[in-house]
């Protein structure tokens, strides 16, 4: 006809075995490339496997992450699902710790583990360290304590901030990446400024008074929790007289103040806080600690667990109201900008 003829051109046979052999090995080697990293070329790297490890630190009154900002020097602890140490990484770096999006990379086999994070142990002014080598100890035994240069009297010690958290991820078998997971952190150390302001409007200084807190708390174990048996009399770290500004008549209000640095405090446990008058031993404030504190929880934050709470709130004001006599008002006191009006004032 007019139109143009298309020739069909046949193969050799031979050749189109060869084509063959070919594409099928090519898609073998396709397959096995994207179904596994490891391969028989060397020049081909094996597939990431372990853990891809975030910490945060949002166990607090804004409820926001606050790692970046408060956590300055991190050390892990790697467990198996026994308990049985495996290794631990220290991370010191602060543009590191500081960055949002900081991940911690472990290359780990598959398997079950257990994370045990302490935020603020690894740095040089630390207030607490291991009392044992992590490597020769199980995950159950007891492990961080307060450090004896941290234990002073009659000043006290203004502790460096301590952050814990736990994690038990599995890395499966089949996993060709590492396994994401998110160490959720709490603040173990606690801040209590305590002021003394006179009703009458007379000065007031912190000097004149000897302060004194009492918990069971300067040993924590692998649970977080305070090790019974190690009690020790916190002194304030800072003691002195502040201003309030000036009164209605022209003269200036100044309180005395007395700040206080401690470990984790508890719900039920007997801490106690005793102010004396320097000058003839009187007691003028002598209290359950977290008590009084928990006072403020049922003002705001009634829904809240008592153990929340104090974990949650790491910085305390205390405000005592004293009479002209230089006692203790004890009808209301003042935390954390609350006040608190306490019907059993024997409490």
């Amino acid at each position: 006809g007019g139109g143009q003829g298309f020739q069909i051109l046949k193969m050799n046979p031979f050749r189109r075995n060869i084509f063959h052999i070919l594409a099928v090995m090519a898609m073998s080697a396709l397959a096995a490339l994207f179904s596994s990293c490891h391969s028989i070329y060397d020049d081909l790297d094996p597939c990431p496997q372990g853990v891809r490890l975030r910490f945060v630190y949002d166990y607090n009154m804004e409820f926001a992450n606050a790692f970046p900002s408060q956590v300055d020097c991190l050390t892990l602890l790697v467990y198996d699902k026994d308990g049985k140490y495996i290794t631990s990484v220290t991370e010191t770096s602060r543009d590191l710790l500081s960055d949002e999006n900081w991940r911690m990379t472990l290359p780990l086999g598959p398997g079950e583990y257990i994370f045990e994070a302490w935020g603020g142990m690894a740095c040089d002014n630390s207030s607490f360290s291991f009392n044992a080598e992590p490597s020769a100890t199980p995950l159950a035994d007891p492990r961080v304590e307060l450090k004896p240069g941290c234990k002073t009297s009659p000043e006290g010690t203004r502790l460096h901030s301590l952050f814990f958290g736990c994690l038990a991820m599995t890395v499966p078998a089949e996993s060709t990446d590492y396994t994401e997971g998110t160490v959720e952190m709490m603040k173990d150390t606690n801040n209590i400024r305590l002021l003394l302001q006179n009703l009458s409007g007379e000065p007031v200084d912190g000097n004149d008074f000897i302060f004194s807190l009492t918990d069971d708390n300067t040993m924590l174990g692998s649970d977080n929790l305070p090790v019974a048996g190690n009690s020790w009399e916190y002194a304030p770290w800072a003691v002195g007289q502040a201003s309030a500004g000036t009164l209605d008549d022209g003269t200036e209000a100044k309180l005395g103040y007395a700040e206080f640095s401690t470990s984790r405090l508890m719900a039920g446990h007997s801490a106690s806080l005793l102010i004396r008058d320097r000058e003839n031993g009187r007691i003028i404030v002598d209290i359950p600690l977290t008590n009084y504190l928990l006072l403020l929880k049922s003002q705001e934050f009634s829904s809240m667990g008592n153990q929340e709470f104090l974990d949650r709130e790491s910085r305390w004001n205390m405000v005592f109201f004293l009479d002209r006599t230089g006692s203790w008002v004890r009808t209301y006191i003042k935390i954390n900008d609350w006040i608190v009006r306490i019907n059993n004032a024997e409490m």
